[in-house]
């Protein structure tokens, strides 16, 4: 088996093997491309994300305008979810009819 494989990548001669890396590479750029994609689609860049972190007992912690920042993301977090669980909802609601 391994005679045959040796045989067939010494016939190829030299230079093929840019070939398997030009092809390696590009598969690897579309996966990167496909997920940014991907996160894009599922909200994943958010950039008040830092404010999440953050609980009420932490306004001494923070600027006045952080904290308040901090809560107006987290509101919208929460309505966020909730809007999105409602439609997960709908959608199982759906095929189960």
């Amino acid at each position: 088996m391994y005679d045959y494989i040796n045989a067939y990548l010494e016939s190829l001669g030299d230079g093929w093997s840019i070939y398997l890396w030009l092809v390696a590479g590009g598969m690897i750029i579309i996966a990167c491309i496909y997920w940014i994609i991907w996160a894009k689609k599922h909200e994943q860049f958010d950039e008040d994300i830092k404010y999440v972190i953050f609980q009420e007992d932490d306004a001494d912690k923070m600027t006045k305008e952080d904290y308040q920042k901090s809560r107006e993301v987290i509101q919208a977090q929460i309505a966020r979810r909730e809007q999105v669980l409602a439609e997960e909802a709908l959608k199982k609601q759906g095929r189960a009819t």
